[in-house]
Formats: structure tokens, C-alpha cells, sequence
């Protein structure tokens, strides 16, 4: 009798599938990683066939991290959430070889470097971007981008995509998490299609969206039946590791641990090498297996990375050089005007259905009439449509050789298209506005959608479909009415169940819980985005000082001239929107305490990084903690760093920071510092 293992599976068996796992796990990484494929496909299915049958044979044997384990999990009821620890930024574009040497100057002089700079760059693919978790060399987590902080949780459809490794060949560091594309190859793509046209399914429109909804498919069999494939761009976290000190290097180390890495990426020289790499890629970009909308450059010097950190929610250090705008052809069936948040009226070209930059475009903005004017758009012109990645398609041009006979001229109307109000436009003004203000049923929805978005009172679940609905009934006629909404009424509403009614009117009762800044922003000031109301906040430090505030006394505020200081205190001045503001206040909407600019707290003037995993706060709700009390967020540590927040197991940040000699807070000195 053949010796047994504790768990009942012969030794012999145990040994078999260990080296079928580091045989197939070789031959993966040959083929996946270093595109050399070492056996002909029939010999890695025979091993995959015998491997399988062995586990079948012995459960026990069947580790999360066999090649084996890609597909087989139950379909997920819903995606669950998954916060980032290190954020997923967006880039910013250029368009232009002049935007890209500004790019290159900015980065110079930042850096106080005259000379040349090193860039990585790479294709920008078109798919879906991801993020990857493996503890101790194995994969335990993937996400989505989501919102850039939380994103979906796609684990088990990640892992039967053969590119991502399981398991992480031998030097990767014990935690890591890297950033990736998910996409579908061109020829993939259409011999899909092609199989689904044949069995009276639908086709994909484009690679990107085959991506996109490949990954979120509910049953993950239903992602392993499709052709994608990954290619990882970076690194968002290492602990217990040493990592080079360029990106081209790590994308080099990245690839050794079992990572396919894009295989056209290469450093460049300057601006002149950024360029000259831009322009060998779109030669080759026809004959790419996979598409791509432009290049990036990243800085490869990861130092001055850490030293340029970050601008908003994009990094300094690297920029996405957009190729150019796909156009196409097609007629104007009809020109309307859609009435905005502000009363202001944009015209719209209805056409008729193109394809274009990978989606098929059935209207394009014409911005505004002097827009309009200047391109002589007309109802039934043929005209050049433009689209460039996910940038809104515009009428670039008009073939007027094509003009149908009596083709009228364009006018702006006198009166609004939703109310009949009369239409207003100051002179020297690029904007005519419906004068009907909230009378205007178009004007009404677009204020309370504004009012319940993310960055305002980040209503969760009250999406456009239902604002229209209860604007509509009218039963929303300002903000402040949906405090009086009751869980009752909302369940009458179009796909709206009572459990559904329940939890919005929660959502709407947990709104009342905000900030200062966000409450002002949420009003809808006319020209007052969110960096206006925080200044706005942060100078008046409560409502009824700024609501009795002359626009002398507002233009003092940073950053606030003459004509937004008008707006805000016309706004206060209003007699509809001062009773919408002590309706919303009296409705028990509540912020802490915002330190004014004038007045000093502990954190008044310091600049604060956070890293890691809090339980007392939420990343987003200590950084507003931070901002209430006069204090800065930054995305980076550097000399003028006052405090690093550090959390559970905090990333990089905490030792340039140790390195440096910042003052390092854990979560109990922070929150003992944000209560003085």
C-alpha cells in the first residue's frame, strides 16, 4: 500500500500535482510574460486535463493558486465594494506637441532640473483599468477603478484571465498590489462577435466596452468564455520589499515575478524623445493587436515622482498624448436647445446615428450660439463629427458644398422651449439663459440633480430617472423638498419597491449629515465650483456671516473676484433662494465647525499626507476633517509635509516620510490632534 498523507491523498498524487502546478505555471509565464511559448498548446492542455483529473480525485489538493482554480466559482449575487489604499488617479491629456513640451517644462521647472528628463512611455490602451492584490505571492484581490477611492470587487472574474498570474514567481515582495489594463485583442474581439452574430446574440460595439463587460459579469464562467487579456502598467503598494529606483526598472522587476508587461513601452529622452516615440507609435498602431487611443509618459525617476506628486486627482509626473480625434460623416436631422442648471441654453444637433472613436453618436453639442454662428450649423447640413477617447463628440465643421437648398439659418429662441419663460442674453455674452429661474421644470431638475450629486450632498441612489419622476409630480419643486419626501410616496415611483423607497429616504436623511463646503456647493451659486465654496467656507467659517456679506466683503475671499462675489450675494439676496436655504437649514442639515482662514487651530496652515487603513474615519472623511480645520491634503510626501496620518498598514509614504523626518501621527495622536 502506497503511503498516505495526513489529508488522505496518497504522497505520490501530492508530489504529481505540485510539479504539474510548477510546470504549468512555467509554461504560463513562457507564454503570458515573455511571449515565448515553450510547448505547443496541446501539451499544456494534456498537463491542465491531468492536473484536473487529479484534484477531481483528491479536493483536497486543489489550492486557491492552481491553474486549475480560474474558473469554477459560483455566479456573485452583486459586486461588492472595495476601498483603495492608494487611489486610482486619472491622467491628464494632451492634445497637442506643444502641450506636451509645457508638460516637459512644467516638469523641469518643478524639479529645478535644466537638463533632459527621462520619461517611461507606453501605449494608452483602451480597456479597463484594474488593481491586484497578492499577499505572500498569491493573488487575493482585484478591483475596478470605481470612482478612483472605491471600486468593485471582480476577484473571481480576474482570475480567469490567464495573464494574471496566481501566484507570483519567486523575490516579489510579501504584499504587493499593481495596476493594470484589462482588454480584449483585436482578433479576439471579432471572432466573438462573430460566434455571437452566429447564435442570434449581440455584438460588442467596441474592444473597450467587450472589456469592460466581460469583467462584470455576475457568473465568473461567463468572463472565462471570453478572449481577454492584461497587461500591467505599475505599482500602487510594496511592503517588505526593495524596489528600483526607476519605473522602467520596475516595470523590468514586475515582469520577472510573472507579469505581462506591455512589450512596446521604452524610456525616452525629453520632450523631442516623448514626441518622437508618439509618432512611431501611431505608424504602428494600425498593426497593433490591441487598440489604444494615444501614449503616456511617466517621469521614470521615481524620486522626482515623490517630488511632483499631485494635482487634483491626476499626477504631475505623467500625462496621456491623446492621438487625434477619430471624425466622421453624417446629417443634422434637427438642432434643439437643452435648457441647464442655470437656465442657460445649449444647443444640441440631433443626427443621424454614426459610428465614430468606437461608439455610434446620434447627437453632438454646439456649445452656444456664438458656437453656432461661427460653424453655420443648419438642419439637414452634412457635417464632420469628432470624438477623441471619452471626450463629448462635437460638430467640428460643415461641408457646405453638401448644403440642402433653402437650408435656414439657425435663430435663438425668444422664448425658453420648456416653460415659454423669455430668453435673456447679457451683453457680450457667449450664454442666453431661460429667464424662467424654478418655474422652469428643466431648471428644477437640473438644481436638485446638482444638489444630490457625489460632490454636493452625495445622495446615494437618487439618479436622474428619479428626480425627472418627482419633478414631474411635482413633488420636488426646490432642494429643500426632499426632506418632506416619505418613504410611502417614493415607492410609487417607476421601478421603486418599498425596500428600495426605505433605504433612498435613508440616503436622503443621512445627506443631512455634510460639510460646510459641500452644502455651499451644493446650492448651485452660479460660477461657484468646489474649490469657490471651500475658499467661501474657509473665510466665513458659517452661512449667516456669508449670507450677510456685501460682494465687497466676498471679493476678499482668495481666488474670488468681482463677478462671482456678484453671484454669491445675489443668490443670499434672492427672497425664493433665502427661504430655500432656512427651509434646507431648519430641515436639520448639519456640518462641524469650519476653522475661518483668520482664525488659528492646531492644524491651521499644515499640510497633512495620509496612508493606510483607518477604522476610526474613512480616508475621504479624515481629509475633510483636515480641511474643516484649516488644514491641506496632499498626495505626496515632501520637505514641506508637516504631519503623515499613518493607518494600517500604511505604504511607501511612511518611510520617505521616516526618511525625510516628518512628524508621523497614528490614528489615535490624529484624532486626539483634530479634537483640540
Amino acid at each position: 500500500m502506497c503511503a498516505q498523507q495526513a489529508s488522505g491523498a496518497p504522497r505520490s498524487a501530492a508530489a504529481r500535482v505540485a510539479d504539474l502546478k510548477e510546470t504549468l505555471e512555467r509554461y504560463n509565464y513562457r507564454y503570458h510574460a515573455l511571449d515565448d511559448p515553450q510547448v505547443p498548446d496541446a501539451e499544456y492542455d494534456r498537463l491542465m486535463l491531468e492536473l484536473r483529473a487529479l484534484e477531481a480525485q483528491y479536493p483536497e489538493l486543489a489550492a486557491p493558486d492552481s491553474p486549475t482554480q480560474r474558473v469554477g466559482s459560483v455566479p456573485v449575487a452583486a459586486f461588492g465594494a472595495v476601498r483603495h489604499r492608494v487611489a486610482m488617479l486619472s491622467l491628464d491629456n494632451a492634445f497637442s506637441d506643444d502641450e506636451v513640451r509645457d508638460f516637459d517644462r512644467r516638469i523641469r521647472e518643478r524639479l529645478n532640473i535644466p537638463n533632459t528628463i527621462r520619461y517611461s512611455a507606453e501605449p494608452k490602451l483602451d480597456g479597463l483599468a484594474i488593481s491586484a492584490r497578492y499577499e505572500n505571492g498569491v493573488f487575493v484581490q482585484g478591483a475596478t477603478r470605481g470612482d478612483g477611492e472605491t471600486g468593485e470587487d471582480i476577484t473571481l472574474n480576474l482570475r480567469t484571465i490567464k495573464a494574471l498570474p496566481l501566484k507570483l514567481r519567486s523575490g516579489a515582495p510579501p504584499v504587493l498590489e499593481v495596476r493594470g489594463e484589462v482588454f480584449m485583442p483585436l482578433a479576439g474581439f471579432a471572432k466573438f462577435n462573430q460566434e455571437a452574430l452566429a447564435r442570434g446574440e449581440k455584438s460588442f460595439v467596441n474592444p473597450r466596452n467587450a472589456a469592460a463587460g466581460s469583467l462584470r459579469q455576475l457568473d465568473p464562467k461567463m468572463t472565462a468564455a471570453r478572449p481577454l487579456d492584461l497587461f500591467i502598467y505599475g505599482l500602487a503598494l510594496v511592503e517588505g520589499g526593495e524596489l528600483p529606483g526607476q519605473h522602467s526598472e520596475t516595470l523590468q522587476a514586475l515582469r520577472r515575478w510573472g507579469f505581462k508587461i506591455c512589450p512596446q513601452s521604452r524610456v525616452v529622452e525629453g520632450a523631442d524623445g516623448c514626441l518622437g516615440y508618439y509618432r512611431e507609435i501611431g505608424v504602428q498602431r494600425a498593426e497593433l493587436p490591441y487598440q489604444i487611443d494615444g501614449v503616456v509618459y511617466k517621469v521614470d525617476d521615481l524620486e522626482q515622482q515623490r517630488q511632483l506628486g499631485f494635482v487634483s486627482r491626476a499626477p504631475r509626473w505623467a500625462v496621456a498624448h491623446k492621438f487625434p480625434a477619430e471624425e466622421a460623416l453624417t446629417t443634422v436631422r434637427d438642432i434643439e436647445f437643452q435648457v441647464g442648471r442655470t437656465g442657460a441654453l445649449t444647443p444640441v444637433a440631433r443626427l443621424e446615428p454614426v459610428f465614430v472613436g468606437g461608439v455610434t453618436v446620434s447627437n453632438a453639442t454646439l456649445h452656444n450660439m456664438d458656437e453656432l454662428t461661427r460653424k453655420d450649423v443648419r438642419v439637414g447640413d452634412t457635417v464632420v463629427i469628432r470624438r477623441a477617447g471619452d471626450v463629448i463628440p462635437e460638430v467640428a465643421r460643415v461641408l457646405p458644398e453638401r448644403r440642402v437648398a433653402g437650408a435656414a439659418m439657425v435663430v435663438l429662441p425668444s422664448v425658453c422651449p420648456v416653460c415659454g419663460s423669455p430668453v435673456v442674453r447679457e451683453a457680450e455674452q457667449a450664454v442666453a439663459r431661460c429667464s424662467g429661474g424654478r418655474t422652469c421644470a428643466a431648471q428644477r431638475k437640473e438644481e436638485i440633480k446638482h444638489f444630490a450629486s457625489r460632490r454636493a450632498l452625495d445622495i446615494q441612489g437618487l439618479g436622474d430617472k428619479l428626480v425627472e419622476q418627482l419633478v414631474d409630480r411635482e413633488w420636488l419643486r426646490t432642494p429643500a423638498d426632499l426632506f418632506s419626501l416619505q418613504a410611502e410616496q417614493l415607492a410609487t415611483l417607476e421601478r421603486m419597491g418599498d425596500k428600495s423607497a426605505q433605504k433612498l429616504q435613508a440616503a436622503i436623511i443621512a445627506a443631512k449629515h455634510t460639510t460646510l463646503p459641500r452644502f455651499l456647493y451644493a446650492l448651485g451659486i452660479r460660477d461657484v465650483g468646489e474649490a469657490t465654496a471651500l475658499a467661501l467656507a474657509q473665510h466665513f467659517g458659517d452661512v449667516a456671516a456669508l449670507r450677510a456679506a456685501a460682494d465687497e466683503v466676498i471679493q476678499r475671499v482668495p481666488d474670488v473676484g468681482p463677478v462671482v462675489a456678484k453671484h454669491v450675494e445675489a443668490y443670499f439676496r434672492d427672497p425664493e433662494n433665502a427661504a430655500i436655504v432656512d427651509r434646507l437649514l431648519g430641515s436639520g442639515i448639519t456640518w462641524p465647525a469650519l476653522a475661518p482662514a483668520n482664525v488659528h487651530t492646531e492644524l491651521s496652515g499644515k499640510s497633512f499626507v495620509l496612508t493606510g487603513t483607518l477604522e476610526t474615519l474613512t480616508r475621504e472623511a479624515a481629509a475633510e476633517a483636515i480641511v474643516q480645520q484649516g488644514g491641506k491634503i496632499s498626495g505626496s510626501v515632501s520637505k514641506k509635509t508637516s504631519y503623515v496620518v499613518a493607518g494600517a498598514e500604511p505604504g511607501s509614504k511612511l518611510n520617505k516620510a521616516q526618511t525625510l523626518g516628518i512628524a508621523i501621527l497614528d490614528e489615535a495622536e490624529f484624532m486626539k490632534l483634530l479634537k483640540k
